[in-house]
């Protein structure tokens, strides 16, 4: 089997800005800000082909920025395929990141984003693909339901396993709980962490949560943050726990895409659940370590 994977989903503009201390409303607030490349899809992407994966980067841009994405994308071992949106801007995101290591604060301008079509997951690309990794953004502020159900359904018929990576639990809600769980039923694997779990399957234990997940999916892995990750491939096979790395965190942005990554590097060239999530937190660890969302940045 070829070892391309196909990452669906957003490319961004990030600004991260990192306070020196309390933020002071309505005043200055010393800060370090950094402009860096994102995107959840982008960010996968660029992960995996740092892995020494060949991916294929299915996404949408604004138009003035499309030649730099894609040599940017390039330089980095991804095989971009973005459409060119004409008077639309780049997706936007401002990120404030909490000096405590905390979730970050994100201000977020969907742009080109919110209009990719599911039909640039072509055929041809099906063809070659090892797995499908399908970014939760592109459905809950895009194509919605039947792009979803689009993507899935072609990519099961031609024998590619789709991943789903849940977006943000706000996503989430706006779309609603069950038009998410209609558009990533029979998905191969998926990646909530604890708040979307909570939220998808209306369970407090981290346990039940996959449990209900393998509705949606046949293998389930919860992530939880510091705490690593525990998972299910079937229901009734034995769970698999996966303590993190202890690491310093200098910055969580991309944590989950990389995670993704280190997961999808695995168990693509062998479905055993414990290697496949060790990767994950492996690389998710490095990712927190630096700032931005992709590699060597």
């Amino acid at each position: 089997m070829t070892r391309r994977v196909i990452a669906v989903g957003d490319v961004n503009h990030d600004i991260l800005v990192s306070p020196h201390h309390t933020v002071r409303p309505a005043s200055d607030t010393p800060s370090t800000v950094r402009f860096r490349p994102g995107g959840s899809a982008a960010n996968t992407a660029a992960w995996l082909a740092s892995a020494g994966v060949a991916v294929d980067l299915v996404g949408a841009i604004g138009s003035s920025d499309f030649d730099r994405y894609v040599a940017e994308l390039e330089d980095c071992g991804v095989t971009p395929h973005l459409q060119r949106e004409i008077g639309v801007t780049t997706g936007t995101i401002i990120i404030i990141v909490s000096p405590r290591g905390d979730d970050p604060t994100m201000f977020t301008e969907r742009g080109a984003n919110a209009l990719l079509s599911p039909s640039a997951v072509t055929p041809e690309l099906l063809s070659t693909a090892a797995a499908v990794h399908l970014s939760a953004y592109s459905f809950v502020d895009g194509f919605g339901v039947a792009g979803a159900r689009d993507v899935i359904d072609r990519a099961s018929a031609a024998g590619v396993p789709v991943v789903v990576n849940p977006s943000s639990a706000d996503y989430i809600r706006d779309f609603g709980v069950d038009a998410f769980r209609t558009a990533a039923r029979g998905a191969s694997v998926i990646f909530p962490n604890l708040e979307e779990g909570e939220l998808l399957t209306g369970e407090t234990s981290p346990e039940r949560m996959i449990a209900a997940f393998h509705e949606l999916a046949e293998t389930v892995v919860l992530t939880l943050g510091p705490d690593g990750a525990m998972g299910q491939h079937r229901s009734g096979a034995p769970v698999v726990r996966v303590p993190a790395p202890k690491v310093r965190v200098v910055d969580p942005t991309g944590a989950g895409d990389a995670f993704a990554a280190g997961f999808l590097t695995s168990w693509i060239e062998r479905p055993d659940l414990d290697s496949a999530m060790t990767s994950a937190v492996q690389l998710a660890a490095r990712a927190i370590m630096l700032i931005g969302g992709r590699p060597g940045v």
